[in-house]
């Protein structure tokens, strides 16, 4: 809940250190033995989707800025790539 709390707040740094530690605490958990085997398939799936949707909502955050590191010759055409690519199939 924490994480999807910050991406609708468009925090993604935070939601991705959010996710690094349920990743850790999982990790932790499984090697002391605490998780079952199908409550083990169930949180892999579920931090693997929250995962995915922090990526996505981090180059959607680099695509709104232009992605400011690369080179300013590269920038507007692959701005106008990656804004058809992915912006355009999320709508």
């Amino acid at each position: 809940k924490a994480t999807l709390s910050l991406l609708d707040k468009k925090l993604v740094m935070p939601a991705y250190e959010h996710i690094l530690k349920c990743s850790h605490t999982f990790n932790l958990m499984d090697a002391r033995g605490i998780i079952g085997k199908d409550e083990r398939m169930a949180n892999i799936l579920k931090i693997r989707k929250l995962a995915e949707r922090v990526a996505r909502a981090f180059l959607e955050q680099r695509i709104e800025m232009g992605f400011p590191l690369l080179p300013q010759d590269q920038r507007e055409a692959l701005v106008e790539e990656y804004r058809q690519k992915f912006l355009a199939t999320k709508k």
